[in-house]
């Protein structure tokens, strides 16, 4: 059953699964929302885990009132949220537009995160986009059927699931929810980046190997992980979405990473 807290004058929705575990709370991308994550969440709490899933203010069944959908403003959502659980440690697992905002939290509250897993980054500043990119991102932005089309591109060990691509269309049709995606592509995430070198959190960046938004997805993963102090893991065949497409070898990975880290 959803849940919801305030924070800042909006209402943020969110699952818990209500484990005895640790804690793992997870942050979606961009134009999505915490239902990404129904495949992933079973892995992990077959493993032990207590699991958190988050929409993003103007996402899923959050509010979209907001003026400010900055992936720094999220991370203070994120950090609100544990506080209102009186949770954490915790593990913050974070996917594309989103590892800006789990850097930000990372260094703004080290002492709320256990550990971090950036999931297919955007979490530096990238290289200013062409012409015709930003043709295609300011297209995406205003036309639904064309936003939910290029995120069906972004599977590639699987077919988007149509049922989800139905919901996900029904749910940006929402007042407000197109604005806050809009708002999300316009953000500048050098905030974030540029706390970095403060993060401590011990940080895993996993990539799928054929996420077809980074030109090698491989590199971009290092180039990240090198900023942080952070690991790499690879998911063989995954796209952008290795948490829906592959849950099963992505809970591995991140079990792992954990793992390590409790004997270390």
């Amino acid at each position: 059953m959803t849940q919801s807290f305030v924070n800042e004058n909006g209402t943020i929705a969110y699952d818990d699964t209500l484990g005895a575990g640790p804690l793992v709370l997870c942050l979606p991308g961009l134009g999505v929302n915490r239902h990404t994550y129904d495949p992933f969440v079973p892995e992990l709490v077959a493993a032990g885990y207590r699991v958190v899933t988050m929409d993003l203010r103007g996402q899923g069944e959050s509010d979209a009132v907001w003026a400010d959908y900055s992936p720094e403003a999220i991370g203070r959502d994120a950090i609100a949220l544990l506080r209102h659980l009186g949770a954490g440690p915790a593990v913050l697992f974070t996917n594309s537009y989103t590892g800006a905002s789990a850097v930000w939290a990372a260094a703004e509250a080290p002492e709320l995160f256990s550990a971090v897993v950036l999931s297919d980054p955007f979490a530096r500043v990238m290289p200013a986009p062409g012409a015709v990119m930003r043709a295609a991102m300011w297209a995406v932005g205003r036309f639904r059927p064309l936003w939910t089309t290029y995120w069906a591109t972004l599977y590639k060990s699987r077919p988007a699931d149509k049922a989800e691509k139905a919901a996900l269309s029904a749910n940006l049709a929402e007042p407000g929810r197109m604005a806050a995606l809009r708002a999300m592509l316009a953000a500048d995430v050098a905030v974030c980046a540029g706390r970095a070198g403060e993060v401590r959190t011990p940080t895993l960046v996993l990539m799928g190997t054929k996420d077809p938004d980074f030109p090698d997805p491989a590199a971009e993963a290092r180039l990240v992980a090198d900023g942080i102090g952070g690991e790499v893991a690879m998911i063989e065949g995954a796209g952008h979405y290795p948490h829906s497409e592959m849950p099963a070898e992505t809970a591995a990975a991140v079990l792992a990473f954990l793992g390590q880290r409790a004997h270390a």
